[in-house]
């Protein structure tokens, strides 16, 4: 038999594989200690999507659009003397900053005078120093006011909130040491504040994007602990032995391990996703513990012989616990075959760990205890625990004898739950994982309030044709382009080449306000031999306009409003744009082929929208294919359609109560969220193979269908129990998360991990019997029939 030739070997070769495996597990924790933090925006969709092939270009052509922190402060003195001579100084200071290419704020602004001498503008700052005087301030102040191209941008329309803007280098921003160039300019501006008593306010993606980064960090580490410290609790309540409880911890710790090994090695970094590893690995991995050393306790105490124990336990448990594993390994596993690499890397590397620390498990739970002392009385009690054994009387009692009321109340609550199932909704946001009472939150809620929002979202403008970029034709397309945006109250006054052009004219004609207009035909002419070179690092415009003149681009900012609506913008906005650019206003008619544009909308708040809902749909398709695959190994493991069918059941109904939960207290179901019904199915598998596995051994003695089912439900209802509240318990620890859906996939998995356990022990063995009685009378109607 190939588990008994498994168990001899291991047992016989306990140094070799020792070394085997500390040799391994010194290579995985160097590769551990390499492991590096992801910086970047989650990679969702896959490389040839054409909107990410979009953006990408786009960010190649322009640079990250995500790439400004910006600061705000509310206060109805900024232009006193001594606050903003503090400001100044701030923005002075943090432009020194490392990492940090320009600020941009009320006291670095400038602006654009005519100079006939060289025939140029000549763009003056208007603070090129500290003021000394109220009246500097004053004036500063009126000329701000007579600039239309800052509105909105440095101060709200009421002149109480005001912006500071720090655009990073890109290439610095996305290494290990953006956190302390995040981190040092945040404690200036907390300095700004506490000089002047006045609150501050830091958002934009590079800050948003750190500190969910360093969020990330923590909270790997605090899960880690307690993950390992609540399952320690729990087996020692079970065990009471220290001794053996640091053995099944210190082989889960070693598969964590190896997990982080994989995780180098495959050249992937630390995300929210992959962050949640090694809890999981942890808590994943203990059920093994807890079969094999529960099984060599039983086994001990039936006989005494402590070798011949192991090699039993190691031997039926492995059988057992190889297609449970197996199944949560797949249950992983089919993330590797969405299209999204965040995705694929979660699912590989998760199945590896599960996988590899199931082998850890085996090999060493045998060895390990080999070596240790004889178990105890005292740490064998749990397998009589009262309360235990008073349950699965309860259950066992219920599944013969109430086998209609279980099936009623079953009924009843899965009509519920299909109801509550019908109210879920798709949406996400980008910081919707995060409370509402968290600074990053609130920070940005002030920006949308104020200024509309910090979110990028732009148009990439490809006319097709080297210079006609500047065109009169195109300035004027992009003008009502941007009025048709002006209808939509979720964007910001747009920063394009139209808007330079405009200030460049007001300089022009004297700085007067009323020539912030675009200027006609002979007048972009005049304009255009007074502006500075666009070529060359001097180029002020080259984050707007490429230089051959052909690409450009209208950049909005925008609030979170979540990716149901801005799938409607999208929807909406792209055809208005297209029409704009490619619709004859006379006619019309299309333009002919050779006069159109390529103008579509992209940026990041595009690029998350396409991701989410790629992700959803993702995680759905890998959901079914996780049934189909796990049904499948059950179909190769029971070969019988009717049973296949009915160890179905109680794996699906707890994930239909789970939905119903989300539906009726308004989860959303988003990428966070429906990772829960994958690993859920896979785990809650795990208990209906090993069940059923039990129920075949009790079989092939010789019991009837009754009394196979009483043994299983009293034998293997141990394991199940324990091992459902070391993982409800080491779910559960991620509702100490920060993050929104890390709290809801850890309180929600708990649940259906619990119910798992309930239908596994109670809707399971009642289902055979129903077949078992069903089967009976058919066998009785045969034989009368045939008398």
């Amino acid at each position: 038999m190939f588990w008994h030739r498994v168990s001899d070997f291991i047992l016989k070769n306990r140094l070799l594989l020792l070394v085997i495996i500390f040799a391994g597990t010194v290579f995985m924790a160097y590769q551990a200690t390499r492991i590096q933090l992801s910086y970047e925006i989650a990679r969702i969709l896959p490389s040839n999507d054409p909107d990410f092939e979009l953006y990408e270009s786009f960010k190649k052509r322009f640079g990250e659009d995500g790439s400004v922190m910006v600061i705000g402060i509310e206060t109805p003195d900024l232009y006193t003397l001594p606050v903003f001579n503090g400001w100044h100084a701030l923005n002075q200071d943090i432009k020194k900053s490392a990492g940090v290419q320009t600020v941009l704020s009320a006291a670095s602004l400038f602006q654009i005078v005519r100079n006939d001498s060289i025939k140029q503008f000549q763009f003056l700052p208007l603070a090129p120093r500290a003021p000394a005087t109220q009246a500097e301030v004053d004036s500063i102040r009126s000329t701000v006011a007579s600039l239309p191209f800052y509105r909105g941008f440095v101060s709200d329309s009421a002149g109480r909130s005001h912006l500071m803007a720090v655009t990073f280098d890109q290439k610095k921003l996305n290494t290990k040491y953006r956190l302390g160039y995040v981190a040092d300019i945040e404690r200036k501006v907390r300095a700004f504040g506490a000089k002047f008593k006045i609150p501050v306010h830091m958002s934009g993606m590079p800050y948003i994007r750190t500190k969910f980064t360093a969020k990330v960090s923590s909270e790997m580490v605090l899960f880690m602990a307690l993950a390992f410290g609540v399952t320690a609790i729990i087996l020692l309540f079970f065990f009471r032995s220290i001794v053996a409880v640091l053995a099944a911890i210190s082989i889960v710790g070693v598969g964590v391990v190896w997990s982080l090994g994989f995780l180098v090695l495959f050249g992937y970094k630390i995300t929210l996703l992959t962050g949640l590893l090694p809890p999981l690995i942890i808590v994943i991995g203990i059920p093994n513990t807890i079969f094999l050393i529960n099984k060599y306790f039983e086994e001990f105490s039936h006989h005494g012989d402590k070798t011949r124990a192991l090699n039993t336990a190691t031997e039926r448990i492995g059988e057992m616990t190889f297609f449970a594993n197996v199944t949560t390994a797949i249950g992983f596993f089919v993330f590797y075959f969405a299209s999204s690499p965040m995705l694929a890397q979660f699912g590989l590397v998760a199945s590896l760990g599960v996988v590899v620390t199931y082998a850890l498990c085996l090999v060493l739970i045998p060895i390990v205890f080999g070596y240790l002392p004889e178990p105890s009385s005292r740490q064998r009690g749990h397998l009589e625990s009262r309360w235990v054994v008073s349950f699965l009387s309860w259950v066992n009692y219920t599944v013969h004898h109430r086998r209609r009321a279980i099936y009623a109340f079953i009924g009843i609550l899965v009509i519920i739950s299909l109801i509550g199932a019908l109210r879920i909704q798709a949406v996400g946001y980008v910081v919707d994982d995060l409370p509402k009472n968290d600074p990053i939150y609130t920070d940005l809620k002030f920006f949308e309030k104020n200024f509309r929002g910090v979110l990028p979202f732009e148009v990439s403008i490809d006319s097709r044709q080297p210079g006609r970029v500047l065109t009169p034709q195109t300035l004027t397309k992009m003008r009502l382009l941007q009025r048709e945006f002006e209808k939509y109250p979720e964007f910001t006054r747009p920063l394009s080449i139209v808007e330079a052009a405009k200030f460049l004219y007001q300089g022009y004609r004297g700085g007067d306000p009323k020539y912030y207009v675009l200027p006609g035909a002979l007048e972009i002419a005049k304009v255009a031999s007074y502006a500075p070179p666009m070529q060359g690092k001097a180029n002020l415009f080259k984050g707007f306009i490429d230089s051959t003149r052909r690409y450009t681009r209208v950049s909005f900012q925008m609030a979170d409003v979540g990716t149901v609506r801005i799938r409607q913008l999208l929807t909406t906005l792209q055809p208005k744009v297209d029409s704009i650019f490619n619709v004859d206003r006379e006619t019309g008619k299309r333009v002919s082929n050779g006069d159109m544009y390529d103008v579509r909308i992209t940026g990041s708040s595009t690029i998350f929208t396409k991701g989410n809902e790629y992700l959803v749909d993702n995680l759905k398709e890998s959901v079914y294919l996780a049934v189909i695959l796990i049904t499948g190994l059950l179909a190769l493991l029971l070969r019988d359609i009717r049973t296949i069918l009915i160890c179905s059941l109680p794996r699906i109904v707890p994930l239909i109560i789970t939905a119903g939960i989300m539906g009726y207290y308004g989860i959303r179901l988003k990428p966070s969220t429906i990772l829960i019904f994958s690993v859920a199915f896979g785990i809650a598998s795990d208990g209906t193979i090993y069940f059923i596995a039990r129920y075949r051994e009790e079989l092939r003695r010789g019991l009837s269908i009754s009394k196979a089912i009483t043994a299983t439900i009293h034998q293997a209802g141990i394991s199940m129990i324990y091992t459902a509240f070391i993982l409800f318990a080491g779910f559960a620890i991620f509702a100490f998360s920060t993050f929104q859906g890390t709290v809801a996939l850890g309180v929600l998995v708990s649940i259906t991990l619990l119910m798992g356990m309930a239908a596994n022990l109670i809707l399971l063995p009642a289902f055979l019997l129903s077949l078992d009685k069903r089967k009976n009378r058919r066998e009785l109607l045969n034989n009368e029939s045939a008398a």
